[in-house]
């Protein structure tokens, strides 16, 4: 029995970065080996073992056949005749075909280490097109790798367009694509998966609603970048930057959906669009499974990202009305989140980068004023229980006010 570790480990071991986790490849053993030796079985479809100590995950080499469509139609073959060669052969990309011994020697049949010094993406062998998550998967490490220049293979890239046009994406579960692009929003440079399949045109297929928004013209006195996928790739970035929540980065990436569904005779002006969003955003939602906290703060900045913006200009009790929308006195996290998106909008723009955005510290402040009051005193002083919504509102309006530094005859 020998044993190796592989795929990502030794690969951000190389690149030097941190290592997430650690996987092993055990050769010229079997399931009852393993077992003997106090190894856990967790993997029902392929002999995945977890070390009795470590719990680090064990697999016996194996190879797969492709019998039936999709991720799923795969025949496994795990025997202690199966070589670490046919092992990593079935791997997705070169830079994950590679293993060390216990001595610390590298192993790379498939010239991994050289793509990884020429920061290329290329799959190991045509069984890549074999599994469609592959291409999600390619994606979301252009996205991880974007700050060290990783390109993908012309041929691997003519591969991916392939499996587009023969229907393979198709096959996907919505709960597989909804766990990669999580991944891939989590990750420093999100916009590299979203531009990567846009270019294997898997993007159409999988993300209609994101893939129409290139080519759609915004008003250049706000959009200098002017197109409305490039803004929204900016965005997602800056959220990225900002913050690590994932629910900030998915509302960054579905803000402006309905600018796509704009009408042509309006175009660049996108009136109506936050509406158009929302609508977008709930079919976007249930078709992959989105969880309901993700689709609650994106519904809010969608529908209210506008009136942020234009902050300065709304009055007094226009304010109140987008704090109460966005439900921020039951949910002042959410709250604040949207905030942050919102930010990310406006700073994900050519030339705003780095640009301060006063709104938020303003919204944030007058929303302060109107949640600290005290409840217990202003409904005291209501007449009757009829009065109390009414009395909380004055109230509230005139915390704004104070908040905002004006006063009543100022704001109408």
């Amino acid at each position: 029995m020998r044993v190796y570790l592989v795929g990502g480990a030794v690969r951000d071991r190389l690149l030097g970065r941190p290592v997430r986790e650690f996987d092993y490849v055990v050769v010229g053993a079997t399931a009852a080996d393993l077992l003997a030796q106090g190894y856990v079985q967790v993997g029902r479809d392929f002999p995945v073992f977890l070390h009795p100590q470590t719990k680090c995950e064990y697999a016996l080499a194996r190879t797969e056949r492709k019998t039936a469509p999709g991720y799923r139609g795969f025949v496994v073959h795990a025997e202690p005749s199966v070589t670490l060669e046919q092992d990593l052969q079935r791997r997705d990309l070169t830079i994950n075909a590679l293993a060390q011994d216990e001595e610390g020697n590298l192993i790379d049949p498939y010239g991994g280490f050289a793509d990884l010094k020429a920061r290329v993406l290329r799959h190991v062998s045509p069984a890549f097109a074999e599994d469609p998550v592959r291409i999600l998967r390619l994606a979301r490490f252009a996205a991880r790798y974007a700050d060290l220049g990783f390109s993908v293979a012309p041929e691997t890239l003519d591969l991916m367009r392939a499996m587009v046009a023969a229907g393979e994406v198709d096959a996907l579960v919505p709960e597989r694509v909804w766990a990669e692009l999580a991944k891939a929003l989590a990750e420093d440079t999100p916009s590299r998966f979203f531009e990567t399949l846009r270019a294997c045109t898997a993007l159409a297929r999988l993300f209609p609603e994101i893939d129409c928004l290139w080519g759609i013209p915004q008003p250049a006195h706000w959009h200098p970048e002017i197109d409305t996928g490039v803004h929204t790739m900016m965005v997602v970035d800056m959220a990225a930057r900002l913050s690590p929540d994932p629910e900030v980065r998915f509302a960054a990436l579905t803000h402006d959906l309905g600018k796509g569904s704009t009408p042509t005779d309006i175009l660049p002006s996108h009136k109506g669009h936050e509406g158009r969003s929302v609508v977008l955003l709930d079919a976007l939602g249930e078709r992959f499974k989105v969880p309901r906290r993700f689709l609650d703060l994106a519904r809010i900045v969608a529908r209210y990202h506008g009136q942020v913006h234009k902050l300065a200009e709304l009055r007094p009790g226009t304010l109140l009305d987008l704090l109460e929308g966005a439900d921020a006195f039951r949910r002042p996290d959410r709250f604040h989140q949207m905030v942050t998106t919102c930010e990310a909008d406006f700073r994900g723009r050519a030339g705003y980068e780095g640009r301060p955005y006063p709104q938020g510290e303003r919204l944030r402040r007058v929303f302060a004023a109107a949640a600290g009051l005290d409840m217990r005193q202003i409904v005291a002083r209501a007449a009757s229980p009829e009065q109390i919504p009414m009395r909380i509102r004055e109230a509230r309006v005139a915390a704004v006010r104070s908040a905002l530094g004006v006063t009543a005859e100022d704001s109408g």
